[in-house]
């Protein structure tokens, strides 16, 4: 599947994975839409890219999802690339007094049903176009979960999980709609903080890989330690824990 000259719509665009992901489809001369919730970010990563808008929704909230959809369907009804790259991550250790269900709740909402929304109301449009594609941001520990992030594990297994099941669904109804999943290692980026993520991969890495598995349609995107993680793990390798941990960031 062809990178340039799309219409590309980045959850959580602004910043991290999304922005670089964003500078190389708008260098390949596709229009992308950033959507996220803070407008100050949002207009200062457009105005720093070509051919790029942005609009301002939270992607928890019905109301604001409804208008992004108003939004593209008006403005861009040529979208044929939608990327969930939105999320949301607390770093703790399940316990008594975590606090756990929140969080976990907060998770489940941003990372998983926020995803299945924007995916399902905007399918009918992406169903319209000669070829087009939806990309799912996952994370490593949706393949074994880390200690350290134990719902947000959670909440990425769960987006796999439905990410494989509507990929299957498209194939056997012969939609043109191919579905993407990004399962990125420990990154580089404010977002992974808390998690030692200077230790992790720069965004440019995961991005450029993201486009290049694209473009060979390799449905699964597994920059970096992930694949290699990903071989070991169903190798039966006895390092595979630890290379979880390495890659995640994880003690």
């Amino acid at each position: 599947m062809k990178t340039s000259n799309r219409t590309v719509l980045i959850t959580g665009g602004g910043t991290g994975i999304g922005f670089e992901t964003a500078k190389l489809f708008s260098e390949k001369g596709s229009k992308v839409i950033l959507a996220g919730r803070t407008e100050k970010t949002l207009r200062s990563a457009a105005s720093r890219l070509q051919n790029v808008d942005y609009f301002v929704a939270d992607v928890t909230n019905e109301k604001d999802l409804e208008k992004l959809v108003e939004f593209i369907q008006a403005k861009y009804p040529s979208l044929d690339l939608l990327i969930n790259n939105a999320a949301a991550i607390h770093v703790f250790m399940a316990a008594s007094g975590s606090n756990t269900a929140a969080k976990a709740a907060h998770e489940i909402t941003v990372n998983y049903l926020a995803v299945i929304a924007i995916t399902e109301m905007l399918l009918p449009l992406l169903e319209k176009q000669p070829e087009a594609a939806i990309v799912n941001t996952t994370s490593i520990v949706a393949l074994a979960p880390a200690n350290i992030m134990p719902t947000y594990s959670a909440s990425k297994a769960a987006l796999r999980s439905y990410t494989q099941v509507l990929r299957y669904t498209l194939q056997k109804k012969g939609s043109r709609v191919k579905v993407f999943e990004l399962i990125p290692p420990l990154v580089n980026t404010a977002f992974s903080k808390d998690n030692g993520g200077e230790r992790g991969i720069p965004p440019e890495v995961v991005a450029q890989e993201t486009l290049n598995k694209i473009e060979n349609d390799a449905l699964e995107i597994r920059p970096g330690l992930t694949d290699q993680f990903y071989q070991m793990f169903f190798g039966g390798s006895e390092h595979a824990i630890e290379a979880l941990h390495q890659a995640a960031g994880a003690e």
